[in-house]
């Protein structure tokens, strides 16, 4: 069966719209200024910033006027409660299980942050497994990572499709293994010299219909071929 390796955040999820509600959220509930927004979020940096780091500069910042636990709260759990899945692309994910796709999670983060988020939104229900760098010992973009995800589901990483936000993590990633790619944009323009994606898109949905589509195409031709 075909494989696919799905990045989690700001791709299946939007991760940073689910931690900016979260962080408005604490910032009226300790009475802080609502404008802190733009600074928190600059310095969790979508999620990159290492937790205790974000934990230092929050404490730095407010001091006694809000309590270690509360930051430590909105840290491990902030987004993954409020993280959603959407329509289309859980009726897109469906759709390729349906189409004899195999779809694994291959995400960067903390088991019990991207355990939450996978099982919070349904989708431990809809992809065949998932990996996460803590567990594993190996971040996105090392190759290791994605050998654990197809060894996970016991299929071939060859032949493989890498959907992701992340131009370094997983488009580079894919790169490096000689993987096909699709790069979710977010809306940003595409900036890397040294290597494209295969396909560019808005969001994981699209990439998805749109893998499922070529890989569909691609079988046609070579039965076509074969004639």
């Amino acid at each position: 069966m075909p494989l696919m390796l799905l990045d989690l955040d700001n791709t299946l999820v939007d991760r940073d719209a689910a931690f900016r509600d979260a962080v408005t959220a604490f910032l009226a509930e300790h009475r802080l200024p609502a404008t802190d927004i733009t600074w928190v979020m600059a310095v969790d940096a979508g999620g990159y910033t290492a937790r205790h780091e974000v934990a230092a500069a929050m404490t730095g910042r407010y001091g006694d006027r809000v309590p270690a636990t509360a930051v430590h709260a909105l840290l491990e759990q902030g987004a993954a409660d409020r993280v959603e899945l959407t329509a289309p692309t859980r009726e897109a994910l469906h759709a390729a299980r349906a189409d004899g796709w195999t779809s694994v999670i291959v995400t960067n983060g903390r088991t019990s942050q991207q355990e939450a988020k996978i099982r919070h939104t349904g989708l431990d229900r809809i992809v065949d497994g998932w990996v996460i760098s803590e567990a594993v010992g190996h971040k996105k973009p090392g190759p290791e990572i994605f050998h654990a995800a197809a060894d996970a589901v016991g299929t071939p990483l060859p032949g493989a499709w890498v959907i992701g936000d992340s131009p370094q993590a997983d488009i580079a990633g894919a790169n490096a293994l000689g993987l096909r790619s699709v790069w979710v944009s977010n809306g940003k323009p595409w900036t890397q010299d040294a290597y494209r994606p295969t396909h560019a898109t808005g969001n994981a949905a699209a990439a998805v219909r749109h893998v499922v589509t070529r890989q569909a195409a691609d079988a046609r031709a070579r039965a076509g071929a074969g004639d």
